[in-house]
């Protein structure tokens, strides 16, 4: 029956064809983002990585504070208005994690919050930043733990915003799965993720204010669109879907952390649940403070940016004092 191989070839080469406009069609997007999204600091060589860095604020402000944002974004999303509010005062070090925004990575693993907390770390000896208050929302709960564990010289104190820190049942999504997955996940991240980003992208971002009501120019500002490019689209789905077995294996280890360490979580949040993170996190961690608000989403850094600010400051307020009489 050739009247069905002729059929079949055309289907063939009607996907092919489709698969190669795409792929260009994403070359072309990957240009336009990064045009419109350049980098705003400097680059900073680590194992593995190259970081960049946004470093505002006054530098005689005493103790610096360091901002590292969750999954599926990069430091603008920690700058605004957050990061840029606590510039006025304070030193403010704002780093894209490996893999985001303009920072990049070289391997697979380096997904892990272990691996990423030892990058950091060396970002900011070279720095010249020994110790800091860290800021950390999201994903970067698990990061932040992490720096307290096993480089708790550098953390002053931990503020956390809607943390990630403990296992969770289910998945991270039958998306960011298939993205993960070789040959599959980079065929589909350089032909359709980009074009069907843009599409979906303002209201996944609508999704993670609820119950607030995402500001106007949200996606823009946030330089969201860069996520959309196929090694980030990539390096974000290693991050969520290695994240699971990570948190296992550093929640025995919580009660270890001595520095002090607050919580500002919602109850609401349906992204990042705080009974399941926050709330048992709190219950382990010694020195730890827990604000919980009934009508507070995911978004903490820009549902509250005043609390952040007051907490942070009350934070370095008690901890200068003790550390000069320790000195």
């Amino acid at each position: 029956m050739p009247w069905i191989v002729r059929i079949q070839s055309m289907i063939v080469m009607t996907v092919v064809t489709a698969l190669v406009l795409l792929a260009l069609a994403t070359q072309a997007g990957i240009v336009a983002v990064q045009r419109a999204f350049p980098p705003q600091g400097r680059m900073i060589e680590v194992d593995g990585a190259t970081l960049h860095v946004v470093d505002i604020g006054p530098r005689d402000s005493g103790l610096p504070i360091v901002m590292l944002h969750g999954a599926s974004s990069n430091l603008e999303a920690m700058r605004r208005p957050l990061g840029d509010l606590l510039a006025k005062d304070h030193r403010v070090i704002l780093i894209d994690r490996p893999g985001h925004g303009w920072s990049t990575r070289a391997r697979r693993q380096d997904s892990t919050p272990q691996i990423q907390a030892r990058m950091i770390d060396e970002a900011l000896g070279k720095l010249g930043v020994d110790r800091a208050v860290f800021v950390v929302h999201s994903w970067s709960g698990a990061l932040g733990a992490r720096l307290a564990l096993d480089h708790p010289g550098r953390v002053a104190g931990l503020v956390m915003l809607a943390p990630v820190t403990h296992p969770w049942r289910g998945g991270v999504g039958r998306y960011n799965e298939l993205i993960a997955t070789p040959v599959i996940g980079p065929l589909l991240a350089y032909t359709i993720t980009l074009p069907l980003g843009y599409v979906v992208a303002e209201s996944g971002a609508r999704n993670v204010f609820l119950p607030q009501t995402m500001p106007d120019g949200f996606v823009q500002d946030s330089a969201t669109p860069l996520l959309l490019r196929p090694r980030e689209f990539i390096a974000n789905a290693y991050d969520l879907v290695t994240l699971k077995e990570a948190v296992a294996a550093q929640v025995a280890r919580y009660g270890e952390i001595k520095a002090p360490v607050t919580i500002i979580a919602g109850e609401p949040d349906k992204t990042v649940k705080t009974s399941i993170h926050a709330r048992p996190f709190a219950a382990t961690v010694q020195n730890a403070k827990l604000i919980v608000l009934p009508d507070l989403g995911h978004m903490v850094q820009n549902a509250v940016p005043d609390l952040v600010k007051a907490e942070i400051e009350t934070m370095i307020a008690t901890i200068v004092p003790a550390q000069a009489a320790a000195d």
